[in-house]
């Protein structure tokens, strides 16, 4: 029995870019996004449904919340028959925030937490995808909780922790990262100020500058405290660098036997590309999308293409 998040429904349509239409009776006696919070493994999570709680459940973690995951993918996800959440890390967005500069938790917790959210949604199995480091809570909770999920995938991510990097793998493009992080930081009480620092480095890391300045302008919405760390751990993921990665998980990966789609962008300056194409050779049941006018955020002109892959899995 899945639990109902809402009780409203309002009627819909999705156009999917190719010119059909989904009719919106397929949609009756649902809500095409409603905004809630989930209580699970002991923390709040903030989460956001689309399409019908009767489909198959596509779960998506935020990395770190859950705008990563572009309202068009979403859209797309439901019109083909899946019940869509997307929803926030700890210390992000609508749920639990505590100390993002020291976080009393460690990347096993996020993991759990995801399986967890897929028992509490009411859900047998969900198809889990994350973004960046959502990718790497992704990879951990299926490899941890291989009962939970039935499908993955993993976005503009990589097989190791935030730090070193093993030999084989591309690091982060040097030259990138001094000109996206040597600019001085905005006023984060200042929501325009916030944005226009999200358009400008967008560019830079492959993205596409209105789209992210239209993102980190909700992000700064949806964001429960002005206060530099709490900003910086949503619009940048900063709490990923104190977090508590161990142990490694990439020795484990040919042990993942769902099938699994890696979505990466060639453009991609943070996880170059060859950090997609190692997780696809590594995972074995893996099919590797490189998206080529893709940096680190999905673009929602792939949402048709990204969504189809998704659903094809």
């Amino acid at each position: 029995m899945r639990t109902r998040l809402a009780d409203d429904a309002d009627e819909f349509r999705v156009d999917l870019g190719s010119g059909a239409v989904v009719d919106p009776s397929r949609w009756e006696g649902t809500t095409m996004s409603t905004m809630t919070s989930v209580r699970t493994n002991g923390v709040e999570l903030g989460v956001e449904t689309f399409g019908r709680d009767a489909d198959p459940l596509v779960l998506l973690a935020g990395g770190t919340t859950m705008l990563s995951w572009p309202d068009s993918v979403c859209e797309r996800l439901a019109a083909g028959g899946r019940w869509v959440v997307r929803y926030d890390l700890r210390d992000c967005g609508a749920s639990t925030t505590l100390d993002p500069e020291a976080p009393a938790y460690r990347l096993r917790d996020l993991a759990a937490d995801a399986a967890a959210l897929v028992d509490t949604l009411g859900a047998a199995t969900a198809h889990l995808g994350g973004v960046g480091v959502g990718g790497m809570v992704a990879q951990v909770a299926a490899l941890d909780h291989p009962k939970a999920f039935s499908a993955l995938t993993l976005v503009s991510t990589r097989p190791v922790a935030p730090g070193p990097v093993d030999d084989d793998l591309p690091d982060h493009d040097a030259a990138t990262m001094h000109a996206v992080f040597s600019r001085p930081m905005p006023d984060w009480t200042d929501r325009a100020a916030v944005a226009a620092f999200a358009a400008d480095g967008a560019e830079l890391l492959g993205n596409d500058p209105e789209q992210a300045r239209a993102t980190a302008a909700r992000i700064w919405d949806r964001t429960p405290s002005s206060e530099s760390a709490v900003q910086q751990a949503n619009q940048l993921g900063m709490v990923f660098a104190r977090l508590d990665c161990t142990p490694r998980w990439r020795e484990r990966l040919g042990e993942l036997t769902l099938p699994t789609l890696v979505v990466h962008g060639r453009a991609d300056p943070f996880f170059p590309v060859g950090n997609g194409e190692a997780l696809a050779a590594t995972i074995p049941a893996a099919r590797l999308l490189v998206l080529d006018d893709m940096g680190t955020a999905l673009r929602d002109a792939a949402a048709d293409k990204v969504a189809g892959a998704m659903l094809a899995l």
